[in-house]
């Protein structure tokens, strides 16, 4: 890898911790797929599961007094049933799979009329939201915004919203990474580079507090909506790239 390649990815995590901080979401949208492109799906997995599950942590302790813990217990107890049942089969998906995956995500989204997305202040929502995301995480590598689907009809602030995403996410990161840990190993992962890019992730995550604190809850939701489209498109041409016949 080049000092440009390496000074990228920097930038790359910075910025991604930087909006995942922001928006709770689309960051790993962006790292996962700029990583895609230096690294194979399982070790590009697990890198990505490290450096987020630091960012990430950062953001839950940040806004601890936020997160709504029975939400929390009830999506680890549904994360872990699908974990089971995704090892039992041990998919890894290739590039072309997660890309298309993460492109085609925010639209299926949309197209899903609002009265039936969920609500996960539902009693039960929170186990099957532990799930479902939980899937999706091993299918496209980034369930941030499957996740958001169902705290899209609840009436949470910003900051709680963020926060209790947050926590869940630890976990999911938490688990992607002894998923593809444990189907795939360990030996093309790049851990030396895992202790400057927590650093990186981290100054990142604590840039956001800053942007979050003066956002309204409008302008919050409208610019994650702009962010998450414009990723989804540049992800939609890199899977027609790679499922091109050539």
């Amino acid at each position: 890898m080049t000092s440009l390649s390496l000074l990228f990815l920097a930038a790359t995590i910075v910025v991604s911790s930087f909006v995942s901080g922001v928006f709770g979401m689309a960051g790993g949208m962006i790292l996962l797929g700029v990583l895609l492109s230096y690294l194979d799906v399982a070790a590009g997995m697990i890198f990505f599961s490290i450096v987020q599950l630091f960012a990430n942590g950062w953001r839950a302790l940040h806004w601890r007094r936020y997160v709504l813990w029975p939400i929390f217990g009830w999506y680890v107890l549904g994360a872990g049933i699908a974990f089971a049942l995704m090892f039992a089969i041990s998919f890894v998906p290739d590039k072309a799979i997660v890309y298309l995956t993460l492109g085609l995500m925010p639209f299926a989204v949309e197209i899903l009329p609002a009265a039936m997305r969920p609500n996960i202040e539902w009693r039960g929502v929170p186990f099957v939201t532990g799930v479902l995301t939980t899937i999706i995480q091993v299918l496209a590598g980034v369930g941030g915004l499957f996740l958001d689907i169902f705290f899209q009809k609840s009436m949470l602030d910003r900051k709680t919203t963020n926060a209790t995403k947050a926590v869940v996410q630890v976990l999911s990161h938490v688990v992607r990474a002894a998923y593809f840990g444990s189907v795939s190993g360990w030996r093309d992962v790049p851990l030396w580079a895992c202790v400057p890019a927590i650093a990186l992730a981290i100054a990142g995550s604590a840039l956001a507090p800053f942007v979050l604190e003066r956002m309204t809850d409008h302008g919050f939701r409208r610019w994650t909506r702009v962010v998450i489209f414009a990723v989804s498109a540049v992800y939609l041409v890199r899977a027609a790239w790679l499922l091109w016949p050539r």
